[in-house]
């Protein structure tokens, strides 16, 4: 079949969409005043909520206008939608809204698989039902909502003298005949060829129905997309024609009309008639239609019944609806079948699934519920305060998160003596990849790659400070985390998690010492019972591996197809705590991996380790007074942690009550801890976590990027003005950690 996609006009047509998107832009820029709620309809103006957001953010330092992004027709699937060159300026334009909504949860499914498939984003249920994407440190909500008739107008219409009218015509035309109907398109996704040949085939299977039934076909022909119209009207002409020479005439009432719509009174009129609706659609946004049937057939007409296909949205909605996939002829003939055989019992029991629902669900209903859905949405992502649930390891509570404020940082670092530095590698000092299209990799997204040179140069001259302790815990192995940093003198390591750690080595002349806690596992007998459970997956997923560690066993599902990667770990995990029961281990599902831990184990042990023999080595004068604790995800959460009870244990926590941070509640009248810390000296304490999100850190930085310019000022190495620090001029910088 001859193709008119000529790839050479995509350019053309983009530059189109885009000039379109944004003289709409700027029409709402005039019209809109802080405060206001824009909802973007369809497809045409993707773009529009990130033209209006920078524009926002540009005049007003941010974003003043509540968007909603309602899409009206199918999200393709991920497969085909990333073969688009501008697909991420799509999605990232629809992203900007606050909430993104769709009329079947099978399209919001493609767009999710999107979202995560070509930007590497993950979403999560929300309590009320919605779905959460974590983009640009926001949280877009994602929702299914649809949308009924106008029961108000049909009525009106039904009562009307001309719908009655057009009804009896149609009865007349057709005495003694079952009537099925439909009104189509005349483009290949409607399905209609697929409709005739299944008719077809019904009046050649079963011949009682020859001359009982009647399909009255009504094909518009909206002159929207020429070339497919004429093809499809070729088609169906020369079927109806082969229809009507096999079986007669008055088998097929076929019509074509010029326009997009059928007129709502022959609608009606068409409704009363017929006794069976089928729609064959192959690809379709919500059609109301079938809807409309329903409700024109409501008691005390007897009840119709709608015969649709599986790939359209109202399949979704209508639960007394016959379903069908249209490219398997048969079943539809069955189907269509069923439908004008079926007994008024069913008939009325199908009725009644639907006639409430569609009844109630008007536009103007439908619209208060994305309003709801919307003040929902912007009303728990607020920017100041971050709501976080218990967790298994953590228990969190609702925390006033505060920007980083690098100046405040900066003097007290150099206000100080004895210094300790503690970071995350990761996702901190190292940006961590997006999984994005191209999913293929055997190994993690951060395992091999060193931190920029920007990066490695702060570490250096922090690292020879004397007056500093400087370390990175990763959880890397540690052949990855030397090959990454292990060049730069005076840095301690820790791997796997904390499983080991190495005290920093002065020179390449000093071989690195590790040393590793015991967590009292029997790992020899726990790989005995896991290593044979993990090969049973790795065989049925293509691109998982397993790896084994100091202290660690991991299953690794980066290179998979990530939902089926997703769905074996999800069976995994179970299998392997009943496998391993009888031993103190426990299972972390981090971003593409399933680990096997001690139970014991995670990075606030060797946290804790660090601070106390760094306490022991230096006390009276020489004791800590500053400490910087850095992570991006929940296993640096422990860190913070460790530190906290740290401080609390010593006797800064009960000398030096005066605070800032808001965490001094926790900390004020701790017991003292017996050394370690001066307490005629103010000791600071900084807990930053990566991204702002549920998190045990007091302070936060957007990205490693940020983290790099702290690194940078700390050290000497930059100006603080460089540092973005203006941008957040309006933010709350009261919840500095650190003890006056």
């Amino acid at each position: 079949i001859e193709s008119n996609w000529d790839q050479g006009r995509l350019d053309s047509w983009w530059t189109s969409y885009m000039k379109v998107n944004a003289t709409f832009a700027e029409a709402c820029q005039a019209l809109l005043k802080p405060g206001d709620t824009l909802w973007c309809h369809d497809y045409h103006l993707a773009l529009l909520p990130k033209l209006l957001d920078a524009s926002e953010r540009t005049r007003f330092g941010r974003r003043t206008t509540r968007i909603i992004f309602f899409l009206h027709i199918p999200f393709p699937t991920s497969q085909i939608f990333r073969e688009l060159e501008c697909g991420v300026a799509i999605l990232e334009g629809m992203l900007h809204a606050d909430i993104v909504g769709f009329h079947a949860f099978d399209h919001a499914r493609h767009f999710l698989n999107a979202v995560k498939r070509i930007l590497g984003l993950n979403y999560e249920s929300k309590i009320g039902g919605l779905i959460g994407v974590q983009y640009r440190n926001t949280t877009v909500m994602v929702t299914v909502n649809h949308v009924s008739i106008e029961p108000a107008i049909l009525d009106r219409c039904l009562q009307k003298q001309e719908t009655q009218d057009a009804a009896q015509r149609l009865r007349q035309r057709h005495p003694n005949r079952v009537l099925m109907c439909g009104v189509d398109t005349a483009q290949k996704l409607a399905g209609v060829t697929l409709k005739l040949l299944a008719y077809e085939r019904l009046l050649t299977d079963y011949p009682l129905w020859h001359a009982r039934v009647v399909l009255v076909q009504r094909v518009l022909v909206p002159s929207n997309r020429p070339t497919d119209e004429r093809r499809t009207l070729r088609e169906l002409r020369f079927l109806v024609r082969r229809i009507q020479g096999s079986f007669g005439p008055h088998v097929i009432d076929y019509k074509e009309l010029r326009g997009s719509t059928l007129p709502r009174e022959q609608r009606m009129g068409l409704w009363l008639a017929a006794e069976v609706f089928i729609g064959t659609a192959l690809r379709e946004g919500l059609n109301l239609l079938p809807i409309e049937y329903v409700y024109a057939r409501k008691s005390p007409c007897t009840p119709g019944v709608v015969v649709t296909s599986e790939f359209s949205a109202v399949c979704a909605i209508m639960n007394g609806a016959i379903r069908f996939n249209p490219f398997d002829v048969q079943i539809v003939v069955q189907s269509m079948e069923k439908a004008i055989s079926m007994d008024m019992s069913e008939r009325e029991g199908r009725r009644i699934r639907d006639i409430e629902f569609i009844s109630s669900r008007c536009s103007g209903q439908w619209t208060r519920k994305i309003l709801l859905d919307l003040n929902e949405a912007v009303g728990s992502s607020g920017e100041d305060t971050i709501s976080l649930e218990q967790t298994s390891n953590h228990e969190f509570k609702e925390l006033t998160f505060s920007h980083a404020h690098v100046p405040s940082i900066k003097e007290a670092y150099d206000s100080t003596k004895r210094r300790i530095i503690i970071m995350d590698y990761g996702g901190t000092l190292v940006e961590k990849e997006s999984p994005g299209k191209y999913l293929k990799r055997e190994v993690s997204i951060t395992m091999g790659r060193s931190p920029k040179p920007k990066v490695i140069l702060a570490l250096k001259r922090l690292c020879a400070d004397p007056r500093n302790t400087v370390f990175v815990v990763s959880g890397l192995t540690k052949e990855s985390l030397v090959n990454c940093v292990g060049s730069i003198h005076g840095l301690g390591l820790a791997a796997s998690n904390g499983a080991c750690f190495s005290w920093p080595i002065k020179d390449d002349t000093e071989e690195r010492i590790w040393k590793s806690f015991e967590f009292g596992v029997n790992w020899d007998a726990v790989k005995q019972i896991a290593l044979p459970i993990l090969a049973k997956f790795t065989a049925r997923t293509n691109g998982s591996i397993v790896q084994v560690r100091e202290a660690t066993i991991g299953w690794s599902y980066y290179s998979c197809d990530p939902e089926w990667g997703a769905l074996q770990a999800s069976y995994l995990a179970p299998e392997l705590a009943v496998a391993l029961r009888g031993f103190s281990v426990r299972f972390l599902h981090l971003k593409g991996c399933i680990e096997i831990v001690p139970r014991r184990l995670n990075k606030g042990v060797v946290v804790r380790k660090i601070l106390q023999d760094v306490a022991t080595r230096h006390r009276g004068a020489e004791a800590m007074d500053f400490m910087l604790c850095m992570g991006d995800d929940v296993s640096d959460e422990r860190m913070f942690t460790s530190l906290f009870s740290f401080v609390a244990e010593s006797d800064v926590a009960s000398s030096l009550p005066s605070t800032n941070s808001p965490h001094a509640d926790e900390r004020r009248g701790a017991s003292a801890w017996g050394g370690g810390v001066d307490p005629e000296r103010p000791v600071y304490a900084f807990t930053i976590t990566v991204g702002k999100k549920a998190s045990q850190a007091s302070q936060f930085v957007h990205n490693a990027t940020e983290v790099e310019g702290l690194l940078d000022t700390l050290s000497g190495g930059g100006s603080i003005d460089s540092l973005g620090n203006a941008n957040y001029a309006g933010e709350d910088r009261s919840g500095i950690s650190f003890f006056e």
